[in-house]
């Protein structure tokens, strides 16, 4: 449950926390855009190299590394498949550019669970919901987003819960056919559901209790607003997606393999 978990917002004092949401989100937006300009692997990792120092600077980089090992498995994933595919059904291309190939589709995935890792980690919902909310978009589609945000982080920690309960019980989830491991999980997904289902009814009766919904035209105790600095770093976002463009277009970008 550690990818779940490197989506988390923690709550530090740092530079990158301090920075509008909106700002942080076209800068998200930019990084994905660039990392699917490009399917060569030096592009790749300079885009995942490129966000270490923000990492560093918002003071989450256990929370970080907590993420890329738990995404090591879904990067594996990708890797084998595109392997497999260009090997069987890619013609005649050598199997060090299908390695190569391979592993910048395994960076693409990874710099953009980096860049989405940045973001949340950085964001508290209560202002990711506040910035949706001033751009337009209706309260209650921002109130669900931001419950979904709040909540898959705490349905990842109590199925992490009933799994160390069930093991403790005997049972044992890695033992017999593909087909006996399937119906290992049963136990863990009933009760799973029933607390999120519980959960869901807690939810909805304190929104009542609360007239949610009563007052359509809502008020907010704070009002975001865009600073120097969230600017700067708007400039930035859309300069490096301008640099990468004309990279893409203008600039031959060789392979390691001929390197």
């Amino acid at each position: 449950m550690s990818l779940f978990d490197g989506l988390r917002f923690r709550n530090v004092s740092s530079t990158i926390h301090k920075f509008d949401p909106r700002a942080k989100f076209i800068y998200v937006c930019t990084l994905f855009v660039m990392a699917v300009l490009f399917n060569q692997l030096i592009p790749l990792l300079i885009l995942f190299f490129s966000q270490i120092p923000l990492v560093i600077l918002a003071k989450v980089k256990k929370e970080w590394v907590r993420l890329i090992r738990g995404s090591i498995f879904f990067a594996t994933l990708i890797f084998v498949m595109n392997v497999l595919s260009l090997y069987f059904y890619g013609g005649h291309r050598s199997l060090a550019s299908i390695i190569e190939y391979s592993s910048a589709m395994t960076f693409r995935f990874i710099v953009l669970v980096e860049s989405f890792s940045i973001f949340f980690l950085t964001t508290s919902p209560d202002m990711l919901g506040l910035s949706l909310e001033q751009m337009g978009v209706p309260y209650e589609f921002c109130f669900a987003f931001t419950t979904a945000i709040r909540f898959v982080p705490v349905l990842a920690e109590e199925a992490q819960t009933i799994i160390d309960a069930q093991r403790a019980r005997g049972l044992e989830f890695d033992r017999g056919s593909f087909i006996k491991k399937i119906r290992n999980y049963v136990p863990i997904l009933i009760p799973l559901i029933v607390n999120a289902i519980r959960r869901s009814l807690e939810l909805a009766e304190a929104m009542e209790s609360r007239a949610w919904g009563a007052v359509k035209k809502r008020t907010n105790l704070y009002t975001l607003k865009m600073s120097r600095r969230d600017y700067a770093f708007i400039s930035i976002s859309i300069f490096m997606l301008a640099v990468s463009i004309c990279v893409r277009l203008f600039v031959p970008i060789p392979n390691l393999i001929q390197a």
